[in-house]
């Protein structure tokens, strides 16, 4: 197991008698993100099956958690990354040891070089979010998350590609707790799983315009779409605005840096948004993000 067993702590200052927040810290993996949960166990299958190598198309928290997998069980690994991948995450990427390519303008062009590479029999391709495994992965926070607050009532979260998502039902499916309620957060240049629950399907974005890159997915994962009706569930879309607001506050009140995909859930709560209206004991998912930096939040604070 190379993730951690992440603290649930309560918000210091959002909680009250009647509704508590709590925070499910996965920013606190040995990746930056919940990413090591998926990929950690991803990449441990494929030691096991004896393979020597993966291989990650992700300019972000995919990549560098599989990049960390890698290098704890020995495996070389290949990280391609779009030219729009900041070099400071480039950097820390290599850092672990991986191999850092840089291919295409956009995340669809990495994967194609990706998919080509692994194709020797001794690589393993490792998506970034739509994969059985992955979803296995992540939600064995689930089973955290149960054991240290069993009344939970809603779980809010990023949706990105709907890798987290998909962990979260999985979990929740696992402990038969289908009563819980599901707030999927996006922000509103990256909304392809609002669209994908208003067409039925998931349905492929023009374009994405979003300071939230890590929720830069064009097409949401098809299993999340088919599974969410089984929960009570509300797709919350907010602006860029907002998400940054969600991680300038955060700083304040935990002294700990999140990327603006992460800030999007966090607004829920700092908004006091009407999704959350009614609940009682709502967990929110720190999903973490490895591109961000003080100065950054710094910027945003005085922008």
């Amino acid at each position: 197991m190379l993730h951690i067993r992440t603290p649930l702590v309560l918000h210091p200052g959002l909680s009250t008698a009647s509704r508590r927040i709590w925070l499910k810290l996965e920013n606190l993996q040995p990746g930056g993100s919940f990413k090591m949960r998926g990929m950690g166990l991803l990449c441990t299958e494929a030691a096991l099956q004896g393979k020597q190598k993966v291989v990650c198309p992700s300019g972000g928290n995919a990549g560098y958690a599989t990049a960390v997998a890698a290098a704890a069980l020995g495996l070389a690994a290949i990280i391609i990354v779009p030219d729009t991948t900041p070099e400071s995450t480039r950097a820390r990427i290599a850092r672990t040891g991986a191999e850092v390519r840089v291919h295409g303008k956009v995340w669809d062009e990495a994967n194609q070089l990706a998919l080509e590479l692994a194709r020797d029999a001794d690589t393993e391709y490792v998506p970034a979010f739509d994969h059985p495994t992955l979803w296995e992965g992540h939600s064995t926070m689930v089973d955290e998350i149960l054991e240290d607050c069993p009344q939970v009532d809603t779980v809010v979260l990023s949706v990105g590609g709907g890798g987290l998502l998909a962990g979260v039902l999985t979990g929740l499916i696992r402990h038969a707790r289908l009563d819980c309620r599901i707030i999927a957060c996006e922000t509103e240049g990256t909304a392809s799983f609002a669209a994908a629950l208003k067409a039925g399907h998931p349905v492929k974005l023009a374009g994405i315009n979003s300071v939230a890159s890590s929720l830069g997915a064009l097409q949401v994962a098809q299993w999340p779409v088919q599974h969410i009706g089984r929960f009570p569930h509300t797709c919350v879309v907010l602006p860029d605005a907002d998400a940054i607001m969600g991680v300038v506050r955060y700083a304040d009140d935990l002294r700990q840096l999140v990327e603006p995909a992460c800030g999007v859930s966090l607004a829920v709560a700092y908004l006091d948004h009407p999704a959350i209206a009614d609940a009682h004991d709502v967990v929110i998912v720190v999903c973490g993000g490895v591109s961000i930096s003080a100065r950054q939040v710094a910027q945003w604070e005085q922008s």
